[in-house]
């Protein structure tokens, strides 16, 4: 049964006008309840249809109108006249429906019929135009999507005695993870990238396409160490500085040197206020020698997995690139043999929660290695596989990204 409340002045709850409403809404099957505005909170609910008397005036109508907004949505509201038709004058003027005596039952029925007619019109505009909105947002962030698509390689290069893999799954349409795998010094070594721009969403992606280009562009434009310059003073080498014996200041460790520095000194110096920073791997693979020179800045250690199973992890060698113009990193190497493995990843592995709230984790994470062979491709399959299983139903909290770099057993 549908209800209405007649709320009536209160100097004259009870007038003619109030009981010839009461009589006729009674006769069209409503559930009548009269009222006065001081005692509608509490006693009152939710009704279909809200009569106010316009004696009380557009202001204080307004104010009984608004304490029936619930979620958005408000009754049918009708104005009506008690004695003075006048009344009604300015309640028509403020965007008030109303019903003026006789109050007979069918026009009054009509009459509310065609104000909720009206108002569910309106409604449907409002939310039509809301979903073209949201479709619009929609529409927008699929573009940003494709955008953010094009900042990834669109294939990996290929080098003889060793296999790339690489995965992106990000956690919504943008994300602030990337990898990218390039050549560098005229396709004489390989860089590697897998970097994790702080928070989600919209911003971390912006900051994503900026960095990566930072990044490749002044790696690419960057020759031999002596071409660092001022660069070389913020790295150290390996923990030893001056120890010429190590392949570190070789072709590649200029352009890695220059493009994590020069990278974070350019964020910090401009774009501090925004307060998005990165971690990253950055490593520059010579693939004759196998020797890898780095610098980890501030990132999950990746793993390296020798032939016989023994596993080491390359902890940071700096900061986090963005936070501090002037800081100091340090340039690590690693040598991959024959049948060896490089695992580099964002922290939405060891980070990622099943439904219990329990995280993967590191432990978990060389686990799955240690018996995923010696393929990247096997490694990235093995990983992704034991995450999604760990994971479950429950929502991926974060961007996930994983690269694989494997040396062909002997």
């Amino acid at each position: 049964m549908p209800t209405a409340l007649v709320v009536a002045e209160p100097a004259n709850p009870m007038s003619t006008a109030v009981l010839e409403l009461d009589g006729a809404l009674r006769e069209e099957g409503f559930e009548v309840q009269l009222a006065v505005p001081d005692d509608l909170v509490l006693r009152h609910p939710h009704p279909d249809l809200l009569l106010i008397s316009a004696a009380l005036g557009l202001q204080r109508m307004a104010l009984v109108s608004q304490r029936f907004l619930v979620d958005g949505r408000m009754p049918t509201i009708v104005a009506f006249p008690d004695d003075d038709i006048a009344a009604l004058e300015e309640c028509v003027r403020g965007g008030f429906d109303y019903v003026t005596r006789p109050f007979l039952p069918g026009l009054l029925r009509s009459r509310a019929n065609s104000c909720w007619e009206r108002w569910q019109l309106s409604t449907t505009v409002e939310e039509m135009a809301a979903l073209a909105s949201l479709r619009e947002y929609e529409r927008e962030l699929r573009i940003a999507r494709d955008i953010q698509a094009g900042f990834l390689p669109e294939s990996l290069p290929r080098l003889d005695g060793w296999e790339i893999a690489a995965s992106f799954r990000p956690a919504r349409q943008v994300a602030g993870d990337f990898y990218d795998v390039f050549t560098l010094v005229n396709g004489r070594r390989l860089a590697l990238v897998v970097a994790d721009v702080c928070d989600k969403g919209v911003g971390a992606a912006l900051f994503m396409a900026l960095i990566r280009t930072l990044l490749r562009h002044t790696a690419e434009h960057t020759g031999f160490v002596q071409d660092v310059g001022d660069d070389a003073a913020a790295v150290a080498l390996d923990g030893s500085p001056g120890e010429s014996s190590l392949p570190l200041l070789s072709l590649g460790a200029g352009p890695l040197i220059q493009a994590v520095v020069g990278t974070n000194r350019y964020m910090a110096r401009n774009h501090i206020k925004q307060a998005y920073f990165a971690t990253m791997f950055f490593g520059v693979l010579d693939p004759y020698s196998g020797d890898l020179v780095y610098i980890n800045g501030g990132h999950n250690p990746p793993v390296v997995v020798r032939a016989d199973g023994r596993q080491t992890m390359l902890p940071p060698t700096g900061p986090a690139v963005g936070i501090l113009a002037d800081s100091s990193y340090t340039l690590g190497h690693v040598q991959l043999g024959p049948g060896d493995s490089l695992f580099a990843y964002t922290d939405g592995v060891v980070e990622a929660r099943n439904a219990a709230h329990g995280l993967f984790g590191t432990p978990r994470l060389q686990e799955v290695l240690a018996g995923a062979g010696a393929h990247a491709s096997g490694l990235l399959a093995a990983v992704d596989a034991s995450v999604r299983t760990f994971v479950g139903a429950a929502e991926q909290s974060d961007d996930i990204t994983t690269l694989a770099l494997s040396r062909n057993p002997a």
